[in-house]
């Protein structure tokens, strides 16, 4: 008998991208290819996921991985320039840290609620704590700082 703590898997909870149905998906496991439980259409994380104003806290709070929320909008100059940094981090991190972004213009009170004053803004999320934030755009480099040094 061994004294070893066994370790909870990674998970995290999504919104379909196709039903808006909340899934709570086993990070480790992305090989399986998870599909929603509602709609049974693929969940992607090797990308950033969308997240609406209703359902925002519980993807921050049901991740057991950092969590990077994007505060953007479609008509934003340095969002834009963000997005290829952001898929890149999803991509090369996916099962490790979850990328999430959130439409400011549609989705008016998350940013008020996380006191979101210019975009883009990416909040860094350790355990549903804020842990770090960075205003403006920024290169890949410091995105990961901000991640990894939280």
């Amino acid at each position: 008998m061994t004294n070893e703590t066994v370790q909870p898997a990674a998970t995290a909870v999504i919104g379909c991208p196709f039903c808006d149905t909340l899934n709570r998906v086993t990070l480790d496991r992305l090989d399986d290819r998870p599909k929603c439980a509602q709609c049974e259409k693929p969940l992607l994380l090797d990308r950033p996921v969308q997240a609406k104003d209703d359902h925002l806290s519980k993807v921050i709070n049901g991740a057991t991985v950092p969590v990077i929320v994007d505060f953007y909008a479609d008509w934003c100059g340095p969002c834009k320039m963000m997005a290829p940094v952001l898929d890149e981090l999803a991509k090369e991190r996916a099962g490790a840290l979850l990328v999430v972004k959130v439409n400011s213009d549609l989705n008016p009170v998350s940013p008020q609620h996380y006191g979101v004053r210019g975009i883009p803004t990416l909040i860094v999320f350790k355990d549903g704590q804020e842990v770090g934030r960075q205003v403006g755009a920024a290169p890949k480099a410091r995105l990961i700082a901000l991640i990894d040094g939280a």
